[in-house]
């Protein structure tokens, strides 16, 4: 099978026909579809069960509903069942243009069979339309090959449309951390960039975004404070991955001790970000010495 079309959903059952008529639409259709319903407490099993028994779908379906336990775990276990040679994530409130699966297959094929091994995968654009891509992203020419942590270098900013080899994900699953429920994808994304696989970049809108009020993006800040060790493994990754200057790095990190440090310890919060407990303990005092003496002489 060519691809894994994946969705993770959580109470979208308002949403999901969309994304489903927009499958039914596409014009590639070796691909299954494989719906996790993460605790949803609406009825996505009644949507489910309709998917399941529309004899005009033309595609395999599987629905599996699980405890909630967050976007991350969700992908996890999507990735165990996949059985697409290629992984998409196509989010509940969103759909694909007709063609996306389509012009997918054509860019990875466009891979050279002896440097496929070099490559995670594909990205195009996802768009607010067909017309409004998300973000920025690179001029000239057709394809683009470079890891995610040369995005920025090349002008590319915002969500984008990621399909990844699933073999290449199954070597690289989502950390699942006891009582967090949310982790940022880039943990994995910049991991997989950082032990050097690219990714083929394409300028083909083929994925539409609807950012919805009650999504991931609309609620972030209220996710990362309820995932204190997923976040400082993030922040971690960062400073290690693009090796941002001290002063750029010592912002985010004191930005995250304050969000913390009601709830833990100094020890704590310099565990969740691995550093070194003294050098952290040491950097925090001379910061608040800092800002006092700022403060009194200002």
């Amino acid at each position: 099978m060519r691809f894994t079309v994946f969705t993770p959903s959580y109470n979208r059952a308002y949403t999901l026909m969309r994304l489903y008529e927009s499958l039914k639409k596409q014009t590639f259709t070796d691909f299954e579809w494989i719906l996790v319903d993460d605790g949803s407490t609406d009825n996505t099993n009644e949507f489910a069960d309709h998917f399941s028994k529309d004899e005009e779908r033309k595609f395999p379906f599987i629905y599996k509903k699980v405890q909630n336990g967050g976007k991350h775990r969700a992908i996890n276990l999507g990735v165990s069942m996949a059985r697409g040679e290629l992984f998409f994530i196509v989010d509940s409130d969103d759909y694909l243009v007709e063609e996306a699966l389509q012009k997918a297959d054509a860019v990875e094929r466009s891979i050279l069979k002896n440097q496929k091994s070099k490559f995670g995968g594909i990205c195009g654009l996802k768009g607010y339309s067909r017309n409004e891509m998300v973000g920025s992203t690179y001029k000239g020419m057709d394809y683009l090959d470079i890891t995610a942590l040369e995005r920025k270098k090349n002008n590319i900013s915002g969500d984008k449309a990621e399909i990844f080899y699933a073999e290449i994900l199954k070597k690289y699953p989502f950390p699942e951390f006891e009582n967090e429920k949310f982790i940022t994808e880039c943990v994995i994304w910049d991991k997989i960039a950082y032990d050097g696989y690219k990714l083929r970049f394409f300028n083909d809108v083929i994925y539409i975004c609807d950012y919805l009020d009650d999504g991931l993006s609309h609620n972030l800040n209220k996710y990362v404070k309820q995932s204190p060790i997923g976040e400082g493994l993030y922040l971690y990754q960062c400073q290690k991955f693009k090796k941002f200057d001290k002063k750029t790095e010592w912002i985010k990190f004191m930005d995250y001790y304050h969000t913390f440090k009601k709830d833990y310890s100094i020890w704590q919060i310099s565990d969740f970000l691995h550093q070194n407990r003294i050098v952290f303990f040491f950097r925090v005092v001379c910061t608040r010495a800092k800002n006092l003496f700022k403060g009194v002489f200002k």
